[in-house]
């Protein structure tokens, strides 16, 4: 059994662990004190562009206005936000649609209220010279996954391009980062479009001296295969959801996300300065690069930011049953069971944002033209 499937099935059993004993400490409100209520969000990686939007409700006093005190958990590679969440060690916890949802079917309760990635960013991207354009292009070629769940999408293209994941490519253990690629070890990477992607891009060229191009790569974007899987939500703990003073504080939690992530639409600059000022490893032009990347993930949306769009929710747990990993295994055995997704709480917040003047659909959304530095400096 490889490391990365050994950790997976570790947390599985925790989740299953966590969902048999900590549904009664669960009921209720967070805490209150002093008229403010007391929220821990878990987040899923690393304080990074990703989350600016909850950085900036934070930095710039959003949360406080719905009369929140938001405590920010970073995440790390060893972290499974939906077990932090089934818990009870967290109010919230964002995460990725299908390991989520592969933990509820395990038996913890969570509940998507709030979609905020409407598009997938996951790409495999490989050297333009290498012929690799699509995914019916990786067969024969060693193709880099960071597992942990990541890796859904990629088996879902090749599956729909008519191969085998466990027979017609050999499946590399990538690391978090790009170097494997750029040392020609694998021949193509996973990467997200705001963050590994960007990676390669602050690489220096070899052959040039010079930075690489986009034109010296090629992306497998799963969002154009018609393979993507919807990513980061906001997912609430389903029991808890029953009481009222709960529901009310997800409103707030929600409408101060909103306010977040307009604000970072409209000032990435200040955005990227929040978020490394909160501690990124990563520099300011990397960090820039992955706010635009990140808001074009987000923007626009024509209901309105952080609903679930049933048709895309629909396809990410279509393939979640129907894609087998390397071993014959597919993510999900059955349809959700439950509320696992909702719309409630978040069409209030949308409302009570739109009504404090908020931009909720960013239709006159236009990317930045970002300029990368050499290691994103």
């Amino acid at each position: 059994m490889t490391r990365f499937r050994f950790l997976v099935l570790a947390a599985v059993t925790a989740l299953t662990v966590s969902a048999c004993g900590t549904a009664d400490q669960n009921n209720g409100a967070p805490s209150t004190s002093n008229g403010v209520t007391n929220v821990k969000l878990q987040l899923q990686w690393f304080f990074q562009a990703q989350f600016a939007g909850y950085i900036a409700a934070v930095e710039k006093g959003f949360y406080k206005e719905e009369g929140l005190n938001v405590e920010l958990i970073e995440g790390g590679v060893d972290i499974v936000p939906q077990t932090v969440l089934g818990q009870g060690r967290a109010d919230y916890a964002v995460a990725w649609v299908p390991k989520a949802l592969a933990s509820r079917e395990q038996g913890v309760q969570i509940t998507d209220v709030g979609q905020f990635f409407a598009r997938s960013g996951t790409y495999q991207v490989a050297f333009a010279n290498k012929g690799i354009s699509s995914a019916k292009d990786l067969k024969g070629k060693k193709v880099g996954n960071w597992g942990f769940g990541n890796e859904f999408e990629l088996f879902a293209g090749l599956t729909k391009a008519g191969l085998d994941p466990g027979k017609d490519v050999t499946l590399v253990q990538q690391q978090f980062d790009m170097q494997a690629l750029l040392r020609g070890d694998i021949d193509a990477a996973q990467a997200m479009s705001y963050n590994e992607y960007a990676q390669v891009l602050e690489a220096t060229n070899p052959a040039t001296g010079k930075l690489y191009q986009p034109s010296d790569f090629a992306i497998i974007d799963w969002n154009k295969e018609g393979t993507a899987m919807l990513q980061d939500a906001v997912w609430a703990n389903t029991s808890r959801l029953g009481d009222k003073a709960y529901q009310e504080t997800t409103v707030k939690l929600l409408t101060g996300t909103i306010k977040g992530w307009a604000f970072c639409r409209d000032n990435p600059e200040e955005c990227r300065d929040l978020v490394v000022k909160k501690g990124s490893k990563l520099g300011a032009s990397h960090q820039l690069w992955q706010m635009n990347e990140t808001s074009k993930l987000i923007w626009p949306s024509s209901k309105g930011i952080g609903l679930v769009d049933e048709g895309d929710w629909n396809r990410t747990v279509e393939l979640s049953q129907s894609t087998k990993n390397q071993d014959g295994k597919t993510v999900l055995t059955k349809k959700p069971e439950g509320q696992a997704f909702t719309n409630e709480y978040v069409q209030k917040a949308i409302d009570k944002a739109k009504s404090a003047g908020v931009d909720v659909t960013g239709s006159g959304f236009t990317p930045k033209a970002v300029t990368l530095n050499a290691g994103g400096a």
